[in-house]
């Protein structure tokens, strides 16, 4: 099952519901008055041996946060960004070295609320142009790509648990090879396979 960008940037123009990190465990009770902190990760497609592969990241295993999971580039959105489209293109630039003039955003997916307290707009963007990969070595180990046909297929997806500040949390794998991406990432993207198929 292949996408073409035309397809892509139609699907993203369509309401969609919001995720979050809690779906699958509708047990859980949020606090009242949350305040969540706004961010944006960015989806990059790149062109590879003629079909769509996006980018992603393996961060860090020296980092405090996460280390040695499997991310999208981005991060909160900070004073001197717009909104979270600019956030996430600068924080690929500083995490992957992707140029901003180099991405042609095709939409955002609706907002994803993280266990750590984020609310997460996943920004897709097409790469119009080949750029020289630069992991910003004190929080990215790796980037790598996969086909965006294999993250993008409902049915590559897996519910699995593990114990979570002492209770036993589901969330969604979408594995490929040796990576293993799961939790927010393979969330937001089965968000986006979600949002092809309505």
């Amino acid at each position: 099952m292949t996408h073409d960008i035309g397809e892509l940037r139609a699907a993203l123009s369509r309401p969609g519901r919001p995720s979050s990190d809690f779906d699958l465990n509708p047990e859980t009770v949020l606090p009242e008055g949350r305040k969540l902190r706004p961010a944006g990760v960015l989806a990059p497609i790149i062109e590879q041996g003629g079909t769509h592969h996006l980018l992603l990241t393996k961060r860090s295993s020296a980092l405090k946060h996460h280390p040695g999971q499997i991310a999208f580039p981005g991060g909160k959105q900070d004073e001197g960004d717009a909104d979270v489209v600019a956030a996430a293109l600068r924080e690929a630039r500083e995490e992957i070295g992707l140029p901003s003039s180099k991405v042609e955003i095709l939409g955002t997916l609706p907002a994803h609320e993280t266990v750590t307290g984020f609310i997460v707009t996943p920004v897709i963007g097409r790469v119009t142009s080949p750029f020289d990969i630069l992991p910003e070595s004190g929080e990215v180990d790796e980037v790598f790509a996969v086909p965006l046909c294999h993250v993008l297929n409902a049915e590559n997806f897996v519910i699995q648990s593990r114990r979570w500040r002492g209770q036993k949390r589901l969330y969604f794998a979408v594995p490929y090879g040796p990576y293993y991406i799961w939790g927010a990432t393979a969330r937001m993207l089965r968000a986006w396979s979600d949002q092809l198929s309505t």
